[in-house]
């Protein structure tokens, strides 16, 4: 992911981010000030991680129009030690600037801490959502099952019959119309968040070993650094709100774009991604994203401004070439003369 706001962690913050995993702090509140993320205040363990999330996350901590990022010590453990969550805080009455600075700035502050370490995501921008109630809620929102359409209903229960029915010598077997892979709940955050305004382009990748779907890049970027943002040697699904204006009209239209760049990637790699991809359009699809255009490419150069407005805006025909129709045969043939 490009940063673009180039702001880090001051030396105060790293400092305290080497001594706090030690397991007697509990939550960490960062912001971003004079262009440095800086530490604001931090608190220690006293219950458990669930009785002190309210305790702990009150108006005391966070300021109700001002974005921060909290870092929230769970009671899991790892390899490395105690996992953590990231819990941005970007209300809705926050700044466009501010919302972008934040969403730009969250992959430098997890990378400072510890990605590894960071096991959760989330994100608020509501008070209600930032209540250990509302943290469950979203998490139950996010684990159930996808609603169905009418028409996939209709679907499920044709193939629920389909497989019940006896195979004959002359049954036809039903083709697979793709694999669907699980979703992270950081990768449907992102969705989530794109829906909210804080990012413009998303990048998913399949984690070929777990056979899941993963995201990858979260970001705010300008048309002309899309190219740049395709890997050369491996696929990946892109998610692009590409803005722009279109005989006097300002529009915002989703592109999907999948890119594979050629036989650089394995024959697993290839086969995964082009099974994954019906499903997962239909899952993106229900989040609440309706693509204007989707793409394949396997030429990062392909995605420029230019080309874009064409895909979606296709130049029509003014006028038809008039061709001149061939004279009809004649009913007649030659006459003769009798004498």
């Amino acid at each position: 992911m490009s940063h673009r706001t180039g702001i880090t962690c001051n030396s105060e913050l790293l400092k305290f981010f080497a001594k706090c995993k030690n397991g007697k702090t509990r939550l960490i509140k960062v912001s971003i000030e004079n262009e440095e993320l800086v530490l604001v205040a931090h608190k220690d363990v006293k219950y458990d991680w669930k009785q002190d999330f309210n305790r702990n996350i009150s108006k005391e901590i966070i300021e109700e129009d001002v974005p921060c990022y909290l870092i929230y010590r769970l009671d899991d453990k790892t390899s490395e030690g105690y996992a953590w969550m990231l819990i941005s805080w970007v209300p809705d009455t926050a700044t466009t600037r501010q919302k972008m600075i934040y969403a730009s700035t969250k992959l430098t502050l997890k990378q400072q801490f510890g990605s590894s370490q960071l096991k959760e995501e989330y994100h608020a921008t509501t008070l209600d959502e930032m209540s250990f109630e509302g943290y469950m809620k979203n998490k139950a929102f996010m684990q159930a099952p996808t609603p169905l359409t009418r028409g996939e209903e209709e679907m499920r229960e044709l193939k629920r019959s389909e497989n019940k029915a006896e195979i004959g010598i002359d049954a036809r077997h039903q083709t697979m119309s793709g694999i669907v892979c699980p979703i992270t709940e950081a990768a449907n955050q992102a969705i989530k968040d794109m829906l909210r305004g804080a990012y413009n382009y998303l990048q998913f990748q399949i984690d070929l070993e777990k056979e899941e779907i993963n995201i990858s890049k979260a970001d705010n970027i300008e048309v002309v650094k899309l190219s740049s943002q395709l890997p050369n040697d491996h696929a990946r699904f892109h998610i692009y709100l590409f803005k722009h204006s279109y005989e006097s009209d300002f529009l915002e239209s989703y592109v999907f774009i999948y890119s594979m760049p050629g036989y650089s990637c394995s024959v697993k790699e290839r086969m995964m991604y082009s099974s994954c991809k019906a499903p997962f359009l239909d899952h993106i699809h229900s989040l609440g994203i309706d693509f204007a255009k989707k793409l394949e490419v396997d030429d990062p150069s392909e995605l420029f401004e230019e080309n874009l407005i064409e895909e979606l805006h296709p130049k029509k025909l003014l006028h038809k070439t008039q061709f001149a129709k061939p004279l009809p045969p004649s009913k007649r043939g030659p006459r003769r003369l009798i004498k």
